[in-house]
């Protein structure tokens, strides 16, 4: 019987319309649209159309929508929520810059409602993330409300007995990007314990996870855990904080298993299978939407000796190096406020410019491994990779892998298994309609 196609379309629009489909941009066009006036059999007009149909199918597959971060109901405007659980008590307010509602930071809305905040604690950045990957961050007091500011970076990762002992509860706002070696998970989870210990309360206001539309990478081997992953998660997660919050507190993940008395303010409208345009920039080095959504493959060579464009107005979106090869796109880094002495600063590097991926209309779902795979080909260094890359990979094997040019397919299939484990684990603390 022959297919009846549902709709008609010229031949001649086809590869503007199918270019995601491998097999329809290797196809000649015009012989088939000579073919369609020779035979006009349905048969063949089925065909194109089922070819068309694919197209569509991979290209939405491999698309992700970019919704305004407006479209949801975040966590902290939901006062009704929690509000009453704030009542008469002490509040300490884990946040920063990000921690905002409407263009009012948490601290000061929550300030102008009367609750009584007595402690603002901030992560790597500060609280008004002005301060550099890495920079030791002093405590200090916010210049606008007078409060104590507690720095959770370098040596007091964790509040302390004595930081907490003037306090009922403990707030956590801040807008993560869902890669673990983006350390703000690792300070919830270091809040979340200090509260289990010294018997406070922890209230996490959520906010979409602006790479939470797929998972990837390998998952982390516990000889590499650190302030750059502290558990057996992969790469990219696709989970909001909210939800993590409630992965580690229940399955055991605190130190010495203890648990956090613990409350989520779920997300209104949060579909986990787009991305976000996020208000704020998340860490001065992430500037844009583009450099959110590179950031899980980019994030990778913050292990090697490639320049991630840290001390240009474009981090996080070129790699480069002074001796790279390959000489048609350049970029000089230089000390700025937020990149004080950046890699290879007041030096030209050479290198690749991801800007033109232009990730926002289209996505692959997935680390990309070739832009390392090529680095570290057309460097030819051995001190390509340095102390630090395992620490981001989460284990020895994506190095080893790297070094003696495994394919890329081959590097994905070792890491299926523990992705799969990771998901059983990770589904039970889903508060939104999982991936498509």
């Amino acid at each position: 019987m022959p297919i009846i196609p549902i709709f008609t379309i010229g031949l001649e629009m086809l590869p503007l319309l199918c270019p995601a489909l491998e097999i329809l941009s290797a196809i000649n066009f015009s012989t088939l649209k000579e073919m369609r006036l020779r035979h006009k059999n349905n048969h063949l007009h089925g065909f194109i159309c089922c070819l068309i149909f694919l197209s569509f199918l991979s290209y939405s597959q491999n698309s992700v929508t970019v919704k305004n971060y407006s479209t949801v109901t975040i966590g902290a405007q939901q006062f009704e929520n929690y509000l009453p659980a704030l009542g008469n008590k002490k509040v300490g307010i884990v946040t920063n810059i990000t921690g905002v509602i409407g263009n009012t930071s948490i601290v000061d809305t929550l300030i102008k409602l009367k609750v009584r905040v007595k402690k603002i604690f901030g992560p790597e950045h500060g609280f008004r993330s002005d301060a550099d990957a890495g920079e030791l961050v002093k405590s200090n007091r916010d210049k606008k409300t007078g409060l104590v500011i507690i720095s959770l970076y370098g040596s007091n990762k964790k509040p302390s007995r004595e930081q907490l002992k003037d306090l009922d509860i403990l707030i956590y706002d801040i807008q993560d990007v869902g890669v673990r070696f983006y350390t703000y998970i690792s300070t919830l989870a270091y809040v979340m314990e200090a509260c289990a210990e010294n018997g406070k309360e922890l209230i996490v206001l959520d906010r979409p996870n602006p790479n939470g539309f797929y998972i990837d990478g390998p998952v982390l081997n516990d000889q590499f855990k650190s302030f750059l992953g502290l558990h057996n998660i992969p790469i990219v997660y696709g989970m909001t904080c909210g939800e993590y919050a409630m992965m580690v507190n229940e399955e055991g993940w605190l130190k010495n298993k203890v648990k956090c008395k613990l409350k989520v303010i779920p997300l209104k409208n949060y579909d986990r299978n787009c991305s976000y345009r996020l208000p704020v920039k998340p860490s001065p080095n992430i500037p844009n939407e583009n450099a959110v959504l590179l950031y899980p493959s980019l994030g990778l060579f913050e292990g090697t000796l490639m320049s991630l464009g840290r001390g240009t107005g474009i981090p996080f979106q070129v790699i480069g190096h002074p001796d790279y090869p390959v000489k048609t796109f350049s970029f000089m880094p230089a000390p700025s406020a937020i990149s004080k002495e950046p890699k290879y600063f007041n030096q030209v590097c050479f290198g690749q410019d991801l800007r033109k991926e232009n990730y926002l209309e289209k996505h692959p779902k997935k680390i990309n491994l070739s832009w390392i795979i090529t680095a570290y080909a057309d460097l030819r260094r051995e001190d390509f990779f340095d102390k630090n890359f395992n620490y981001h990979s989460g284990n020895t094997e994506l190095q080893e892998q790297l070094k003696n040019k495994i394919a890329e397919e081959e590097i994905r299939k070792s890491w299926q298994a523990g992705i799969e484990l990771f998901k059983q684990t990770r589904k039970k603390y889903l508060l939104y309609p999982d991936l498509n």
